[in-house]
């Protein structure tokens, strides 16, 4: 088990997160699922969020990550929801 440290902390917490597209479609195909798994791993590393275990089906995303203390899950889903979606939608529907 892998610890990881702050200035006065030492913690070991992962968060299992999936997510599903509107109306379960399956867009998440060819192109559009490779730019998903770039964005999430850009995202997760500029807020210090190391993912551990991922997967991108038809319909849906596993992510399974170890985020720094002071980030709450709803934060964290905030941050790589939010920002791939806006950059999704900009790229591929306009």
């Amino acid at each position: 088990m892998d610890y990881r440290k702050g200035l006065h902390t030492v913690y070991n917490i992962q968060y299992h997160f999936v997510w599903i597209t509107k109306y379960r479609y399956h867009v998440l195909e060819c192109e559009v699922k490779t730019r998903i798994r770039e964005l999430v791993r850009q995202i997760c590393l500029q807020h210090d969020i190391q993912i551990l275990q991922g997967h991108v089906s038809q319909d849906h995303i596993h992510i399974l990550v170890s985020a720094p203390t002071h980030m709450a899950p709803s934060d964290i889903m905030q941050k790589i929801k939010g920002r791939s979606s806006h950059t999704m939608q900009r790229s591929f529907l306009i």
